[in-house]
Parts: structure tokens; sequence; C-alpha cells
């Protein structure tokens, strides 16, 4: 992808020791030229946008709340940005949480919003997020610690902006765009392979820990519809019965340990992916958490059941559970079998309750199996897993690629120009380059869950 692409011809000064030399023809222009402060407000009717770091802005429903950031039913406070407007997030700018509206829309008040006057916004977008811009944009975002930084309206104000030819710009946009979708699909083929390993994964473990190791094992039928028939010898229990819920049993933090919690020295735990508040307690054992609450308990975009080893602290939003006795990697294994879709309350904020979650019916293979089984399962499952992280590795380094691909491109190290001329005409013909994708990150995850308005 990169075959064909050398330095422009000549080069100049860009009077920024951060940018370097720049192609000669393009030109250096502060970005307080390019924007101008939009403050309309009262406008409730238009869609709530918001930013993240590798979404950039994007439409939002009213009535997400995956992440737990709280809409006020009056919204009438909130910006106007107009499509193709520059929306920043001042207290994310360092993260690079900026991009253009790709519709009219209203955003948090805390949100920088500007009418971004340069010729092709797709490229303005590209060049404004690449690594080189975003490390800039947190030297010129103040604060006490990273959390609480700010972006500084003047600093921003001077941040250099490279200025192709109206021309040229179309061509970059359109030269990512193309390589964009290349890479794309290669990182679609490998989440399809990690997705199908996962599968047959999975599909191992559940038959190990609810049927053991002996496919000729005489069944017994567990008197619970959606347990079906289980091994004859197993005995069908409820979680309760297997497990101690911890809600008391932890050690007291004091203020200097409270300090090493903030600063990681111990492992912290989300069970749900959410952090918002956090219990002055740490644990030190061996434990499994299960997701109380949040949208893994639907989507099961994570483990919902993870085991939790030596010193470390949990956030509210996971039950933690002690074995009575066994073999935790087989139980937290048989946990995460389990469908717990019909103890699951609420509909705009999934819960799984303490009481439903330890009444739940499981059947548990006597501990004296228990360790057999994990062996094997592992024995069988390990490689699967070293293949899995292999591809995960592989989608990581694609996007590194990206990230400095299109950092070279948008600031001229690479020319892209004779590329595009020699593209076939249907990976060239753009209408209006589309803002509601983002060139930077593709089809990437949503990852930054905390910049969300």
């Amino acid at each position: 992808m990169i075959a064909g692409l050398k330095p422009y011809p000549e080069y100049k000064n860009s009077g920024s020791c951060w940018l370097g030399d720049v192609p000669k023809h393009w030109e250096v222009r502060n970005l307080r030229t390019f924007i101008r402060s939009r403050n309309e407000r009262n406008r409730s009717d238009l869609p709530l946008l918001s930013v993240a770091r590798e979404k950039g802005v994007f439409v939002r429903s009213r009535t997400d709340d995956d992440n737990h950031n709280f809409i006020p039913d009056d919204l009438s406070n909130y910006k106007v940005a107009h499509a193709g407007d520059l929306v920043v997030n001042k207290m994310k700018a360092w993260q690079g949480s900026m991009g253009i509206a790709p519709c009219d829309g209203i955003v948090s008040p805390a949100y920088f919003v500007f009418n971004f006057a340069i010729s092709n916004r797709a490229y303005g977008q590209a060049l404004l997020r690449s690594k080189p811009y975003v490390a800039h944009f947190s030297q010129v975002s103040d604060g006490v610690r990273i959390g609480q930084w700010d972006l500084s309206i003047p600093g921003m104000r001077q941040i250099p902006v490279l200025v192709p030819p109206p021309e040229e710009q179309v061509t970059i946009v359109k030269y990512m765009d193309w390589s964009n979708g290349r890479l794309d699909r290669a990182i679609r083929v490998k989440r399809k392979e990690i997705t199908l390993l996962n599968e047959q994964k999975q599909a191992i473990i559940h038959g190990a820990v609810t049927r053991g190791l002996d496919p000729t094992v005489p069944l017994k039928p567990s008197g619970i519809p959606w347990l079906g028939n289980v091994p004859q010898h197993w005995k069908v229990s409820r979680i309760k019965n297997e497990f101690d819920c911890l809600d008391t049993r932890r050690i007291p933090l004091n203020a200097v340990e409270r300090g090493q919690m903030t600063s990681r020295l111990y492992d912290y735990y989300g069970a749900s992916g959410v952090i918002d508040k956090v219990d002055s307690f740490i644990f030190d054992d061996e434990l499994i958490l299960i997701a109380e609450d949040g949208a893994n308990l639907v989507y099961r975009n994570l483990p919902l059941a993870i085991i939790a080893r030596g010193k470390f602290w949990v956030n509210n939003h996971a039950h933690i559970l002690r074995p009575k006795r066994g073999n935790i990697t087989y139980l937290a294994n048989l946990l995460e079998t389990l469908n717990y879709a019909p103890w699951i309350s609420g509909a705009a904020q999934p819960k799984l309750t303490q009481d439903r979650l330890m009444s739940i019916s499981i059947c548990v293979a006597p501990p004296s199996e228990q360790d057999g089984i994990v062996n094997q399962m592992m024995g069988v499952t390990n490689p699967i897993t070293i293949v899995i992280d292999y591809l995960k590795r592989d989608i990581e380094l694609i996007k590194e690629y990206r990230t400095r691909l299109v950092a070279d491109v948008v600031t001229g190290k690479l020319d892209v120009r004779d590329v595009v001329a020699q593209l076939p005409a249907e990976a060239t013909d753009f209408a209006e380059v589309g803002l509601e994708t983002d060139i930077l990150s593709g089809d990437a995850d949503l990852d930054d869950e905390g910049a969300r308005t």
C-alpha cells in the first residue's frame, strides 16, 4: 500500500519544530484563520451529537446510557453545531476527541464549536486528528493533572495548519479513503477469524464444564427446563450454595493506600466496564467477579465472569464471589456458560441483582473431577487462544500502520498524487467527501467511553 509513495520533490521549513519540513507549495497558516466560534443555542429539536476519540463526532441516541452519562431533560442550553462544523471536547482534545459534525445537531455546552473554513473539511479533520496534531493539542492544554486538562483557546488558535491546494486536499482524502477501505477489509477478515475461533473455544469449554470428560457418562434429568439433562453423579445446586457473595469482607484502605490505588499500584477490575464510582476497599484474594449492571449484561462484549487474583480493587458494579470449594477456573468457566437473561431486570438499565444471581441453578462436577476437566480443557483451548492473540496483535499493527500512514500523508511526508492518478476509476469515484465515516479510524470500535458527553 505504501509502495509508490515518495516524498515531495521540494520542501521548506514549516517554522514549527514538531512539524518539520513541509512541501514547498503548501501554505502554513494558524488555526485561528480557519475557525470562528459558534454559540447558538435553544435548538432542542436537533439530533444530539457527541465526540469520541476513535469515532470523531457522531449522532447519539437520547436514550443511550451505556456509559452512565446523564442527559438532562432540558437541552436548551446545548450548543448548535451545523454540518461541517468543527466540534472539540476541550477536556479530551489531547486524546484526539474532536471532529466534523456529520449533520446539524446539538452538543454539550462544555464543547467548543467552530465554523471551520477550510477547503476540504475531511482533510482538515484528518489533519487535526492525526497523531502529530493530537500530541500538540496536549501541549496547549492546561491543568493540574491529565484527567483535568483543559484546552487553551489562545494556544489552540496558534496551532499551525498545513494547507495543500484545494485539489490536492481532495486527492489526499481520496487516497486515505481507498487505503482505509483496504485496511478495513483486512481487519474485518481477522475479526471474523477471531469470532469463529472464539465460538470453537466456547463450544469446547461449554462441553467440558457441563458434561465432563467422558462422553459416555449416564445422564439424568436436572429437573430444570433450561438446564436439561446433566451427568448422573453431578450435583444440581444453586450459586448461593457454591459461592459466598462478598459485601463487607474487604480490607479498608488508609490514606496512603488510597493514593496508591488511584495511581494504579493495585490492579483494577470493573466487571461491567464502568468506572464511575469506586469503594475505598481492596481485596487480596482469588475471587470471581460477575457484572451487576451495564451493557455488558446484554451484549456480552466482555467476559461476564472473570477471575481476579492478588491485591486489587473493584468498582461497585460487580458481584464478588468466593468459591466455597472446588477449582476456581472450572467454576468461573461454568458461570460464563450460563444464560443470565431470565434473571436480568430493568429495560433502560439492565441489572442482575444479588438475590437473583444467587438463586440461579447450576450443575457442578465433583471437586475431584474439576482439576482434570480444567487441565484437558486448557490443553485443547490454549493453542486456539494463542492464535486469537496473534490475530488481535495483527489488528493492532494494522491500526498502528494506518495511524502512521495518515500522519505521513496529511503532513506532507509522502506524496500520494501519482498513486491516486493510477487507481481504478471506481476506487476514486467519490462525490462530496463523506464525513459520516472517519478516515482515521475506519470501523474501529468505540473505545473512548469517557470522551462521550
